[in-house]
């Protein structure tokens, strides 16, 4: 456990490793062997992977029985798990990258950070929480050379205030920014990205019964009709989705 019910789980899992890019995910099975209790899998984002040792990351908060029951796994538990899914994010090269993360939004970010770290761009990283003791990963982030500001509503830690605002206070049309987080601090990020000119991809945090594009539980609105997040996202560019609904 990092935090107050937030957790790392590290998977042995070489082909997801060997195949996955930043921003894709994996649907997992949280019910124990020979049991369908929750029956719906459960897609959390890869937060690190490495292909040389065959394993990824994730990082999570328990907020109900499926991720409660991935609490409890000990070493050497099976998972069953399918992936990677997902179109992930696309690197944009002659602009600094900023990685801003809300809350758990963080999640798929340390991997995009390690991924742009291994193409020659030094990522800025702005984080934000309710409280300083709700804070994790910052120091992973600043271990692969990344600038790292930290905001949290109560001011215990860092800039008090929200993530948006700190980007505020950085932002140029220089700037390629990768988000994941609440809607309502991604709709913030579109409205100041597109006041200064810089191109925003968004990671959409959705419930998802399939996460191969069958159930269309995912829907997400566009102005052109809806999209399915699991297959054509989570990753989208911002003036693809309505993030204002």
């Amino acid at each position: 456990m990092l935090a107050d019910g937030i957790y790392r789980l590290i998977l042995s899992a070489p082909q997801v490793a060997a195949d996955a890019e930043p921003g894709q995910f994996v649907h997992v099975q949280t019910a124990p062997q020979m049991s369908r209790d929750p029956f719906l899998r459960r897609p959390l984002s890869i937060h690190e992977c490495s292909p040389q040792e065959g394993t990824i990351a994730l990082l999570y908060e328990v907020v109900g029985r499926g991720t409660h029951l991935l609490s409890h796994l000990q070493p050497g538990d099976e998972v069953d798990l399918l992936g990677p899914l997902g179109r992930g994010f696309t690197l944009v090269p002659g602009r600094r990258p900023v990685l801003v993360g809300g809350g758990m939004g963080l999640a798929p970010l340390l991997f995009l950070a390690r991924r742009l770290r291994e193409a020659g761009q030094r990522p800025a990283v702005l984080v934000g929480f309710r409280r300083g003791r709700d804070v994790v990963a910052s120091e992973d982030f600043a271990a692969l050379g990344c600038q790292v500001e930290i905001a949290t509503e109560d001011g215990s830690v860092g800039f008090r205030g929200v993530v948006t605002t700190l980007l505020e206070k950085h932002l140029s049309s220089e700037d390629a920014v990768y988000a994941c987080g609440p809607r309502p601090m991604l709709s913030a990020l579109k409205d100041a990205c597109q006041q200064a000119g810089a191109p925003l991809q968004v990671s959409l945090e959705e419930r998802m019964g399939c996460g191969i594009g069958a159930c269309l539980g995912c829907a997400c609105p566009t102005p052109n009709g809806y999209v399915r997040v699991c297959t054509e996202g989570p990753v989208f560019w911002a003036e693809e989705v309505d993030l204002h609904g």
